[in-house]
């Protein structure tokens, strides 16, 4: 029997890139998850006999809203949902269950590498048929729904077991409750060269994956460990918890502290990497040797070859506007095109879905290609193995020899976080009505050649999206970017990227905020950040 519930709208409903995303305590308020819940039914799944993939990353709050969502699901017509064992999937798995089974979308309960636990923060992300992320055409049709709900409906059919496999009948829906990890590890299988990569673990590779009590910590130990046969205890806090193990699940260098001091000692192994909440972000780190975001997108695409996947060559490359341009130098070697998107995998996708491209990624320790809609952070690690086993050498080996060959992107980004969002704000208008004027001038050696706010016509839906981040172009080569971040959940976050390219190898070994500090210092003095934000320095810098 369906149940009708009352309700009033939320006026915070609103989607970003992610999905929404709030404190705990803001999704623990009544009604709230089930409204927004009852916006993506009433938007998308007007029909009904539909199928939708659901799961999460674990975090506080997933089971008690994968209970209701099944519920409602049930309720709204669905004819069938596919649904991780103990509610867990992490996000590319999902991506590609979605596509598998020709779902109508998906549900992923996360939010991503923000911090979990009672008093973190908690997501709800709608992907749609493609496997990725919701369109903004999705997104604004689901808060319209938000903005009017009166209504949710709810089973009171008894919920199934959903720590125990298998189908059963949720009213007059059918759930299926599925290992999270078979299809995913099957998927990953025809991509890579799994004898190949457990004979390097025979060999004597040695390596340290660290989950960070999140998502990915089942699937790594299932396949690298079990499968590929790297020693047991390979993967490390590999077991999800609500509260990520009172850890931020972030794969940077800050939260990722003691995986970075472990590759740079004596008893580093071969390869370090880990991932974040939702397991769609990597890190990549050799023995003494880190691997930006940006020069692994690089470095992927340019060894893309050395797996079967990728064995026939690669279509084009994209990257988010904010990366670096590593990528660009290695498409333009390739014959292919690299394109500028927006930061937002929504962008990739349609790319993907055009055949345009075949690689794409994010600095934000986003990577990803054609075999699903998502960012991909185990698959990452399986190409960077296979990359390995292939060219026989060490990371640092293959990271220098790319930058003797493409040259060096010096790279780094400073979060400026928890702005006052009027500060920020303001901070950003003044900024990008300066732009006129700063295109010509100089400042500290440096002179501008361009200054704009970043605008991209999709070349698949003719789609045009403004104000994607405002952009300082310098006679050097060198550039900084600025945009405000919508990961958060609180405050504003300021993101400055400065990027400044070497192509003398004997210039190429300096460490990466002294041959960018220059340009760091002159990133703070023409936005006046400290005069609008009141900070002097950055909360992380990556």
């Amino acid at each position: 029997m369906n149940i009708i519930v009352e309700t009033t709208p939320f006026a915070d409903q609103k989607p970003g890139t992610s999905g929404l995303r709030k404190k705990v305590k803001v999704f623990q308020r009544p009604h709230y998850a089930e409204n927004f819940l009852q916006a993506i039914f009433d938007s998308q799944y007007r029909e009904p006999g539909q199928t939708l993939v659901a799961g999460g990353d674990g975090r506080f709050l997933n089971r008690e809203i994968i209970g209701k969502l099944l519920c409602m699901a049930a309720a709204n017509g669905l004819r069938r949902t596919i649904v991780g064992r103990g509610g867990l999937l992490s996000t590319p798995a999902a991506s590609h269950l979605i596509r598998k089974h020709k779902a109508s979308g998906g549900i992923i309960l996360s939010a991503s590498h923000n911090p979990g636990g009672p008093d973190g923060d908690f997501g709800i992300k709608y992907n749609v048929a493609n496997g990725g992320p919701a369109p903004e055409s999705v997104t604004e049709a689901i808060f319209a729904e938000a903005k009017s709900l009166s209504r949710y409906v709810m089973t009171d059919a008894p919920l199934p077991d959903i720590d125990r496999l298998g189908r059963s009948a949720l009213g007059s829906m059918i759930v299926d409750v599925i290992d999270p990890v078979t299809d995913y590890q099957s998927l990953m299988q025809e991509l890579f060269d799994f004898d190949a990569i457990a004979g390097l673990f025979r060999s004597g590779f040695t390596m340290r994956y660290d989950a960070m009590h999140a998502v990915t910590g089942p699937y790594a130990v299932e396949i690298l460990e079990k499968t590929l046969g790297a020693v047991p205890g390979t993967v490390v806090n590999a077991t999800p918890l609500p509260d990520f193990g009172g850890h931020h699940p972030d794969p940077n260098l800050l939260y990722a502290e003691n995986l970075y001091r472990l590759m740079m000692s004596r008893d580093a192994p071969d390869l370090g990497c880990a991932s974040d909440g939702d397991g769609d972000r990597n890190l990549i780190i050799g023995r003494g040797q880190y691997v930006t975001p940006s020069d692994s997108l690089a470095i992927l695409a340019a060894n893309a070859r050395q797996a079967p996947a990728y064995a026939k060559g690669l279509l084009g490359i994209a990257r988010s506007m904010p990366t670096s341009s590593a990528a660009d130098k290695v498409a333009e070697a390739l014959g292919v095109k690299c394109y500028e998107t927006p930061t937002g995998w929504k962008y990739f996708g349609n790319l993907l879905d055009a055949g345009l491209i075949t690689l794409c990624g994010e600095e934000s320790a986003g990577t990803g290609s054609s075999h699903i809609r998502e960012k991909d952070g185990l698959w990452a690690v399986l190409l960077w193995l296979n990359i390995l086993v292939r060219r026989r050498q060490s990371v640092a080996d293959i990271v220098r020899e790319h930058w003797r060959t493409y040259g060096r992107h010096y790279y780094t980004r400073h979060d400026f976080e928890g702005l006052a969002p009027d500060g920020a704000g303001t901070l950003m208008d003044a900024l990008r009505r300066s732009l006129p004027a700063l295109a010509g001038t100089g400042h500290a050696g440096e002179r501008i050649l361009q200054a704009d706010d970043f605008s991209y016509r999709d070349p698949v839906d003719g789609s045009i999206a403004h104000n994607q981040g405002i952009r300082l172009f310098f006679e050097s080569g060198s550039r900084i970017v600025y945009r405000l971040s919508g990961t958060g959940t609180e405050g504003a976050t300021l993101r400055v990227y400065i990027e400044s390219y070497e192509r003398d190898p004997t210039r190429q070994a300096l460490d990466t905020q002294v041959a960018l500090e220059r340009l760091i210092a002159l990133s703070r003095d023409v936005a006046l950040i400290e005069r609008y934000t009141g900070r002097s320095s950055p909360s992380v810098v990556t």
